[in-house]
C-alpha cells in the first residue's frame, strides 16, 4: 500500500499556497461537513478547545476520507506529547510558544524517526499495509511551530535555521499580548511586527503562516509572503447569525410614523 500523503506538505513544497480552516469546537461531523469544500487541511485544537485523546483518532480519519491534513496544535512541547499525538494517527503537528533554537531541534526529534529524530518507533495506525512505513514515514509528517512571542520574534533568525520545520507560524493573537496590546490585532506596532516577521521568514526561504480572520488581513498577511493560512469558521458563524438576525429585526420592526 501506499502512504496516505499530506497534503499542506505537498502543495507548500510545490511553491504553493496552502489553506486550513478550524475552530475551538472539533467534531468528525464538522471534518465531514467541510471535507467537500476544498480546504487542504483541518485544524485540530488540543491547547485551547475540545480534543482529547480519545477524539484524535477518529477525527484524524475523517480527515484521511476526505484527503485533508490532520493538524493538531499539542498543548506542550514534551516529547512524549508530540510522539503520542502523531502515534494517534495525525498526520501534522503545530507546537505553541517556540521561543529558541534549542527547542525547535527538540521538537524536530520528538516527530521524526531516525536518522532525522529520535521519535519512539512504535507501528501507529499511519503503519498499517505500508512495510516501509518508518522508512517514509518522516516525508509525511508536518511540522509547524507558532512564533508568539517577542522572545520568539527576537531569536527567529536562529529559530529559521532548523531544518525539518514545514511552516514558521506567526500567531498575532499571543504575539500582540507579549507586545503589551493585548488582542489589539490591528494595532499599528502589532501589524508591523507580524509583518516584519512574516517577511524575514519568507526571505530566509523558509515557509510563512499566518491568520486569515478577515478579508484585510489575508490580503496584507499575504502581501508579506504568507503561504499558510489558518481561517476559524467561528467567524463565519458569528457573521451569518449577525446577518440573519439583523434581517429579521429589519423585515419586522414597524416604521416610524409621520406626524
Amino acid at each position: 500500500m501506499n502512504m496516505r500523503g499530506n497534503r499542506i506538505k505537498t502543495k507548500l513544497a510545490a511553491g504553493e499556497i496552502a489553506t486550513i480552516v478550524g475552530g475551538h469546537n472539533n467534531s468528525t461531523q464538522t471534518i465531514d461537513f467541510f471535507g467537500p469544500l476544498g480546504f487542504d487541511g483541518f485544524w485540530l485544537e488540543g491547547e485551547h478547545g475540545t480534543v482529547t485523546w480519545d477524539r484524535i483518532d477518529d477525527m484524524a480519519r475523517a480527515c484521511d476520507l476526505w484527503g485533508m491534513t490532520s493538524v493538531l496544535r499539542v498543548y506542550s512541547d514534551e516529547p512524549w506529547v508530540i510522539t503520542r499525538s502523531l502515534d494517534r494517527g495525525v498526520n501534522g503537528i503545530v507546537v505553541p510558544h517556540v521561543n529558541s533554537k534549542a527547542q525547535a531541534e527538540r521538537i524536530v526529534r520528538s516527530a521524526k524517526f531516525g536518522p532525522i529524530g529520535q521519535r519512539g518507533i512504535y507501528p501507529s495506525r499511519r503503519s498499517y499495509g505500508v512495510p516501509d512505513y518508518f522508512e517514509r514515514a518522516n516525508d509525511e509528517i508536518l511540522i509547524i511551530v507558532l512564533i508568539e512571542e517577542m522572545r520568539a520574534v527576537e531569536n527567529l533568525a536562529e529559530i529559521l535555521s532548523v531544518d525539518h520545520i514545514d511552516a514558521f507560524f506567526v500567531a498575532a493573537g499571543d504575539l500582540s499580548q507579549t507586545m503589551g496590546y493585548v488582542m489589539q490585532l490591528e494595532h499599528p506596532k502589532v501589524l508591523d511586527v507580524v509583518d516584519r516577521a512574516i517577511r524575514q521568514i519568507a526571505d530566509a526561504g523558509r515557509v510563512a503562516g499566518a491568520l486569515a480572520l478577515n478579508d484585510a488581513m489575508l490580503e496584507r498577511n499575504l502581501r508579506s509572503g504568507a503561504r499558510l493560512f489558518l481561517k476559524s469558521y467561528e467567524g463565519w458563524l458569528r457573521q451569518g447569525a449577525q446577518e440573519y438576525l439583523s434581517r429579521i429585526a429589519a423585515l419586522t420592526t414597524p416604521p416610524t410614523s409621520h406626524r
